[in-house]
């Protein structure tokens, strides 16, 4: 009987307001549509350097006539790390075919193949590169030179870091910008009705038995603006997506990729719904001192 109710009501003052309903599903509808852009967008790029960070290697180069034992012994070390999650064994044949491949005209008119032995190592995280490498300082036996690019990596790591804190920072800003303005459209439909609030309180009412409509009305706002915006990020991502972005994805590589849209709707309707009845709610709260 109470839901009933508190169903009657929100549908009640939502048609009896109707201008303050698509006002605040609008305001929904907005930032949803912005955090949804922001998610898909932040969630690719974080995912890009992800892919970045797994280039980031600690080479270690080997002398050109190191033995077979000395490069054992070397493995053996790096294997002893619990920083490192991989070991590529690089010959000089391989080491030349690379660079056949990267720069043929450097390698075009040599007689012998000038290139060593050397390890790619992969670390588990490729801020522990450093670590890799200082532990490999001075330079075992057999081993020529250690290098890690040490200015593109850490380049490569500050730039990952601020975008990390920056997605989080966004997504932080819009869920609050979005609930101040919801509360604040919502307040309109709520002050129009403070008498009849105050009068409900006078009379016995509980604070969640006046709360539960606009509770409600503010759910149904927010799923609405909500679903809107899902479907408007559906369309925009079957049809402008492939033909903005579709050189700059298939570039980025076969493991970067944005979080799936159905994960991004689910999120996208989970907050409109949250959103919605925290601004009811937080908007309620200075009524309800009766």
């Amino acid at each position: 009987m109470r839901a009933r109710l508190f169903v009657t009501e929100a549908l009640r003052s939502i048609t009896s307001n109707l201008s303050t309903t698509i006002a605040a599903a609008m305001t929904v509808l907005i930032g949803m549509f912005l955090l949804g852009l922001f998610i898909a967008l932040g969630s690719w790029v974080v995912s890009w350097t992800d892919h970045v960070k797994q280039e980031v290697l600690v080479k270690v180069f080997f002398e050109q006539d190191v033995k077979a034992k000395e490069v054992n012994a070397v493995r053996a070390q790096l294997d002893a790390m619990p920083e490192v999650s991989r070991i590529v064994y690089v010959s000089p044949a391989d080491a030349l075919a690379r660079m056949k491949e990267q720069a043929p005209d450097l390698v075009e008119n040599l007689t012998s193949n000038p290139l060593p032995p050397a390890f790619e190592v992969t670390p588990k995280q490729a801020e522990d590169v450093d670590k890799i490498a200082a532990r490999l300082a001075p330079p075992p036996v057999g081993v020529d030179t250690v290098d890690y690019a040490q200015k593109k990596t850490e380049r490569v790591l500050k730039v990952a870091r601020i975008i990390e804190i920056v997605f989080l920072l966004a997504a932080a800003v819009l869920l609050l910008a979005s609930i101040i303005l919801i509360a604040n459209t919502i307040r309109l439909s709520i002050f129009a009705r403070r008498r009849e609030i105050e009068v409900m309180k006078l009379v016995g009412a509980t604070n969640w038995f006046v709360r539960g409509p606009f509770m409600l009305e503010g759910l149904i706002c927010g799923l609405t603006g909500a679903l809107i915006a899902v479907v408007l990020l559906f369309v925009g991502r079957e049809l402008a997506l492939p033909a903005i972005f579709s050189d700059t994805i298939k570039d980025a590589g076969s493991d970067v990729s944005a979080w799936s849209f159905e994960l991004v709707a689910g999120i996208l309707v989970g907050a409109g719904l949250l959103l919605g009845a925290l601004g009811s709610g937080i908007t309620l709260r200075r009524f309800l001192r009766v």
